[in-house]
């Protein structure tokens, strides 16, 4: 640095994540071995969200501002050979979205330092990231309570001549979690035809939304499941459970121009049938209230006032299916993606994500269809991960959250239905049908 020895952003005790609302104070240290003449040090805090269709593209194709705060801790004048330190501080804005770093897009906070001397003289600058955590509470959103209910029902042809039928439930036992919880996933099948089924597969996904002029869409698997196949004119049901790791909150409230949404996807391949349950990811848990009752079948029926994530397709009769009284068979899990090296499934308890909205994950991304719309399936997202006390946060790499290698599974070519999306259209086919 020349004359400058050091020249360092400190935050006060430390701190590196704050909410909105908060101030954000901390000391520019500053040590010369030799006068420095300057015409004025500032400091500036900055907030912002950038875009692009490019992966890691620094250039933003779209920008918006939250906040640009310039404060002058020092007029002209001459920095004596030794070392100086510079209080500042200031008030973050009350409504600002939670900090997001993804292959295509950024919401990032960071306090910078300047120090401008004369003409013909070098100036510096150095800068320091900060966290913005905006609490995503889920007793805020309307129907958090619910199961969160799919079913479809599949006819198709085998053995050129003969006809089937297959019908797929799914239910989840909330539509909201936070990182920690579990996801306790319930499924039924009645397979009416004379041919097996192909496993079931029940995933948990991260869609990522870049509003650029043309939207991409990052898809991200978080979790899968697989459970084994349903012989022929069987019923069977397969109860799982999903851990939820750390993850960026669903919506990302403030910013315009990145959209964050989770959905279980539960599918058979053969024949191909799915299904999409709509969850939230939050920050602060569901207050279960006392009165709610425990389903005790593994997929009940849609009860009053439970809206359904997706009309059913050409449903029909639950009896017709389950003629002649066949008894339920139970599904075994053939794998699971949040297995240790044992093959155990893993058990972590809520606390050790209470500081940890999400981890950062390798990169990666799968070759798509040239014909489809613009999808970039990667690893998805980038959160740091939280520290308290006295420690710098640093990136780091959690196993249970890898996405496993399953090659041949299949993306949707259109992005899948959002929560408000899906009861409306729920809403609007029971409304026409009166």
């Amino acid at each position: 640095m020349g004359k400058l020895q050091e020249f360092d952003i400190t935050f006060t005790n430390n701190k590196v994540v704050y909410s909105p609302g908060e101030s954000i104070s901390g000391t520019v240290k500053i040590r010369t071995g030799h006068a420095l003449q300057y015409k004025a040090i500032k400091v500036n805090c900055h907030g912002s969200c950038g875009i692009s269709n490019k992966m890691n593209d620094t250039s933003w194709s779209l920008e918006e501002q939250y906040f640009n705060s310039m404060l002058s801790i020092a007029d002209k004048g001459t920095l004596a050979p030794g070392e100086h330190s510079f209080p500042f501080q200031f008030l973050l804005p009350a409504a600002v979205p939670t900090s997001f770093e993804g292959p295509f897009g950024k919401v990032i906070y960071c306090v910078k330092a300047a120090i401008d001397t004369p003409r013909f003289s070098k100036d510096y600058k150095i800068q320091k990231s900060f966290y913005m955590l905006n609490l995503l509470n889920l007793n805020e959103v309307p129907n958090i309570e619910d199961q969160s209910y799919a079913v479809t029902t599949k006819k198709f042809s085998y053995l050129l001549v003969k006809t089937g039928t297959l019908m797929l439930k799914a239910r989840s036992d909330l539509r909201g979690y936070v990182p920690g919880q579990v996801i306790k996933l319930a499924t039924e099948i009645h397979n009416k035809s004379g041919k097996d089924t192909g496993c079931v597969l029940a995933s948990l996904i991260q869609k990522v939304t870049y509003k650029t002029k043309r939207p991409v869409f990052d898809l991200r698997t978080i979790a899968e499941v697989e459970g084994a196949g349903v012989k022929a004119g069987k019923h069977a049901e397969w109860r799982e459970q999903i851990i939820v790791p750390p993850l960026p909150q669903s919506a990302l409230a403030g910013c315009s121009l990145i959209d964050i949404d989770y959905f279980i996807q539960v599918s058979l391949k053969s024949p191909e049938a799915v299904v999409t349950l709509p969850i939230y990811i939050g920050n602060l848990p569901v207050n279960l209230s006392p009165s709610r009752p425990i389903p005790t079948s593994p997929v009940a029926p849609c009860a009053a006032g439970v809206t359904p994530s997706a009309p059913p397709a050409e449903e029909e009769p639950e009896d017709d299916l389950c003629a002649g009284g066949i008894a339920s068979e139970e599904i075994p899990t053939k794998s699971h993606s949040q297995q240790d090296s044992t093959g155990q499934p893993v058990t972590m308890s809520p606390s050790a994500f209470s500081h940890a909205p999400g981890a950062v994950l390798p990169p990666g991304h799968r070759r798509l269809d040239a014909s489809a719309p613009l999808f970039c399936v990667s690893t998805g997202a980038t959160i740091p991960f939280f520290t308290e006390g006295d420690v710098t946060p640093v990136p780091t790499s959690c196993s249970l959250i890898l996405p496993p290698e399953y090659s041949s599974c299949d993306y949707p070519h259109e992005p899948p239905p959002t929560y408000e999306e899906s009861c409306s259209s729920v809403n609007s086919s029971f409304n026409s049908g009166q």
